[in-house]
């Protein structure tokens, strides 16, 4: 491997955070890193996937697309931000997302448990996985997040991973890791407000389908999802998932705050477009808190625009871990039927049927 320059680095040693694997600039994490080394050895605590799928993240999906369209403009614009920074990061949107394969390698230093021929979803973001693909892509038709790939990854010491269950099938799974930080989180921030009411911005989608199921449970008494058009709002009612499911364009922060109505106390932003940071705060109470779960979020503007509208709000920042994200967010999967109906509806979307 490509030895980086950090400081706190020596010859041969590796590092449980991947400072080894950074290329450049020296002395950065590998999520902030412009380059890594995807050379597929394993260092002693490192572990090396060989990659079936990349689950590229909505708000990255969603730019390349608009950008690129889904034809092999698309496919290239993918192929050439790996090959030249030895993983998947959008520079325009920062983001990436995760991964599905099996293992190949184990360092004989790894403690993530996993052995030769698991087969497991990274629950760690491709922005700072290592990451080779040595298929151009080719099964791959554009059409939706999940890419058909064959490559290899690198996990480091400290990253996180999922073994696949055996009754769920292998792209639901990989879809319900993908946003499992969203309902783990929202649980816990529920949770800390009595008889609480709860919004969820971009109600219609994974993550906000899981958030919604998981404030219920936490014990949310009001549930409100917004969604951008009719026919996600009767897919949304249809699932029971929320009290009131309303229509407003999540960007537009008036339309949102008399969509809305009454305003809340937890407020969970679930979109995959920018812009919807004020409308997220105008809709929440004084002394309320509204989480951050998209990729999309301009935290300047979130944090400046508080700020002008005297909006004394408690803002986070949805990291996407957890301690025990994975297995809740699949437990909600198997007991709501709600949340089950909204995938299924997302997958006919994808697939066109």
């Amino acid at each position: 491997m490509t030895e980086a320059g950090s400081p706190s680095q020596t010859p041969g040693q590796t590092s449980p955070f991947g400072l080894h694997r950074v290329v450049e600039p020296a002395g950065v994490l590998p999520q902030q890193a412009w380059r890594l080394d995807a050379d597929p050895v394993p260092g002693r605590d490192e572990v090396v996937i060989d990659v079936e799928r990349l689950n590229l993240d909505a708000a990255s999906y969603r730019q390349l697309r608009e950008t690129h369209g889904t034809g092999p403009e698309l496919r290239k614009a993918v192929l050439d931000i790996v090959a030249e920074r030895g993983k998947m990061q959008n520079p325009v949107t920062g983001s990436g997302g995760m991964l599905l394969g099996t293992v190949r390698e184990v360092g004989p230093e790894s403690q993530l448990g996993l052995k030769p021929g698991d087969r497991v979803a990274t629950l760690v973001s491709l922005t700072l996985t290592p990451l080779r693909i040595d298929d151009q892509l080719s099964d791959w038709d554009g059409q939706g997040e999940q890419v058909p790939c064959k490559g290899t990854a690198v996990l480091f010491g400290r990253s996180i991973a999922a073994v696949l269950p055996d009754d769920v099938p292998d792209l639901l799974a990989l879809s319900v890791f993908d946003v499992c930080g969203a309902p783990a989180l929202t649980s816990r921030v529920v949770s800390r407000h009595q008889d609480a009411s709860v919004l969820v911005l971009g109600g219609g989608g994974k993550s906000g389908s899981l958030s919604l199921a998981a404030a219920r449970r936490a014990g949310a008494k009001r549930l409100v999802a917004l969604v951008p058009f009719e026919a996600e709002a009767e897919v949304v009612r249809a699932s029971g998932l929320a009290d009131e499911v309303v229509v407003a364009d999540a960007r537009d922060p008036i339309a949102v705050l008399n969509a809305v109505g009454e305003t809340v106390d937890v407020t969970v932003v679930c979109v995959d477009v920018p812009g919807c940071e004020h409308g997220a705060v105008l809709a929440t109470k004084d002394g309320g808190t509204v989480i951050f779960f998209s990729m999309a979020t301009s935290f300047s503007a979130a944090a400046l625009g508080a700020e002008g509208l005297a909006a004394d709000v408690e803002m986070l920042v949805g990291n996407g871990y957890v301690p025990g994200h994975a297995a809740f967010a699949l437990e909600l999967w198997r007991a709501e039927p709600g949340v089950r109906t909204v995938f299924e509806a997302r997958e006919r979307q994808t697939s066109g049927s």
